[in-house]
């Protein structure tokens, strides 16, 4: 068996919930031994957050906790971040416990924990203390707002900085109120800029011998994570609003309805777009110079989505997948989660 790319690091994981458990989850994936930290009686929070429940080979489809045994079930939420680890109880309150983690943190290469900012130093784990036993050490915090500026000391979850960092008032419909993603996106996009921000600290101590300190936080994270819509603000200064399905640099880029049902078209280019005209049997709105290039499209997106709306209303949605992928135009099912992990692809 060859060594996977990270199998001789060792990560000792002081997180809980999503953010941090994920990153460790990502490190242990890519081979390393990671070590999970949880209290003693309680454990990660997520322990607790079912239903449903997975217990031996079966998973509790009714989400009714009456039908697992509480001593053994395990919630689906806290599966979904902890694979890949060996998780060992420690109550890191006590002097006995602080002790143990530091011996752990001595023998470890990487350190992950998302206590509040200053929370570490309470107990002796803070990034000062374990590095003066293990210089080589890489210790990564994951924090809500970050170690420093006015919001330094409060805590940060996941649907308080989509709102907070502006992803909720670019989400839902136009008419309609701010809206959250569907999953806890904030953290995982966070639990990837970790394990990025970790690989570039194992590279940089593979040259100097030197281990670092990572300062990760959400609010950071969701700001960067804005990408095209922050880009779109600084240089027009103008705010990105809701825009349902809609694209607000590509047109026709979203959801439409045929006759029973959704389906999602995502036009990247010009020559998509004649393309897609001609399989509509519909030359003429590729050849209109209201249509003809993206940037004339976008400016009338408020006539040629009502044309297309049209014509799609009048096939069922198997039919215009059809037609529309054997013109080399990118579009797709919506599909949800039985119809995801039921496809062949995935």
């Amino acid at each position: 068996m060859t060594d996977s790319a990270l199998s001789r690091i060792r990560v000792l994981d002081l997180s809980r919930v999503l953010a941090g458990p994920l990153a460790g989850q990502l490190l242990g994936d890519l081979g390393a031994e990671v070590i999970k930290v949880e209290r003693p009686g309680r454990g990660d929070d997520t322990r607790a957050w079912g239903p449903p429940w997975f217990q031996g080979d079966d998973a509790d489809e009714a989400g009714d906790a009456a039908d697992a045994d509480p001593a053994t079930r395990q919630a689906a939420y806290y599966l979904a971040a902890n694979r890949n680890k060996q998780s060992v109880a420690i109550d890191i309150a006590t002097p006995e416990g602080q002790a143990l983690v530091r011996e752990l943190a001595a023998r470890s290469d990487v350190v992950l924990e998302n206590f509040k900012a200053g929370g570490p130093a309470r107990y002796g784990l803070d990034y000062a203390s374990l590095s003066a036993l293990n210089p080589r050490l890489i210790h990564c915090a994951i924090t809500g707002f970050g170690q420093d500026g006015p919001y330094a000391a409060r805590p940060g979850y996941d649907v308080l900085i989509q709102a907070m960092g502006g992803l909720m008032s670019i989400t839902g419909e136009p008419d309609g109120p701010p809206q959250k993603v569907g999953v806890a996106l904030a953290d995982v996009m966070t639990g990837l800029y970790a394990v990025i921000g970790i690989q570039a600290a194992l590279a940089h101590r593979e040259r100097t011998g030197e281990g670092q300190y990572l300062d990760v936080a959400l609010m950071d994270v969701q700001t960067a994570g804005l990408v095209n819509q922050a880009m779109n603000y600084l240089v027009a200064g103008t705010p990105p609003t809701r825009m349902g399905n809609g694209h607000p640099n590509i047109v026709p880029y979203q959801a439409f309805r045929a006759a029973d049902g959704h389906f999602i078209l995502t036009v990247g280019n010009d020559d998509q777009f004649a393309r897609l005209c001609d399989t509509l049997d519909r030359a003429d709105l590729a050849a209109d110079a209201r249509f003809a290039t993206n940037a004339a499209r976008v400016a009338n997106r408020e006539v040629l989505v009502p044309i297309l709306a049209g014509i799609f209303a009048e096939g069922t949605t198997r039919h215009w997948l059809d037609r529309i992928d054997a013109a080399g135009v990118p579009c797709g099912p919506i599909n949800d989660l039985a119809g995801v992990f039921a496809d062949p692809q995935v």
